[in-house]
């Protein structure tokens, strides 16, 4: 098992947790990683993992739910709910990773965890999320292209012209 794969779990383990007792999110992480005795990367990417969702949940969710138009967030199974945190959090903030390779990583931890229904699942979602942000950073791209050409002014003829028409 890859590094991040771990990290993953670790972080879907710890969310999980947290769905049910999210008084002391930081003392939680803290017993986990103790437990579990992880190299140091795994922790840090677990960490940055859990960390990133629960600073941008809101925005996380959202694009859930966007994406799952007939299933609300709370409806779905907390271990559903949370591999699909992971993943759409790793597609906005972690650049360096295709999102191929984290929707395949999110099925795969669904298959571990959740099963082959949930697996379908969540690829139908991701696929979603996926489809709806590029169309996202595309017109996000044109708008910044568009900013920055110098259109020229429509003129109504030259300055010459205009004084005459006066």
């Amino acid at each position: 098992m890859g590094r991040r794969r771990k990290a993953r779990e670790s972080a879907l383990q710890i969310l999980f947790q947290l769905e049910f007792n999210s008084s002391d999110a930081d003392r939680l992480a803290r017993q986990y990683w103790d437990i579990q005795k992880a190299a140091g990367d795994v922790k840090e990417y677990g960490s940055w993992i859990v960390q990133g969702i629960r600073a941008n949940s809101r925005e996380i969710d959202d694009v859930i739910q966007r994406a799952s138009e007939n299933w609300r967030i709370a409806r779905m199974a907390a271990v559903d709910r949370n591999i699909l945190r992971i993943a759409v959090f790793e597609l906005l903030k972690e650049k360096t990773l295709a999102p191929a390779i984290v929707i395949n990583e999110a099925i795969e931890i669904a298959k571990k965890y959740s099963g082959d229904e949930a697996a379908v699942f969540i690829n139908g979602v991701l696929d979603a999320v996926h489809k709806k942000l590029e169309i996202e950073q595309g017109q996000q791209k044109e708008g910044n292209h568009a900013q920055k050409r110098r259109i020229p002014r429509k003129s109504s003829g030259s300055p010459k012209r205009r004084t005459q028409e006066k």
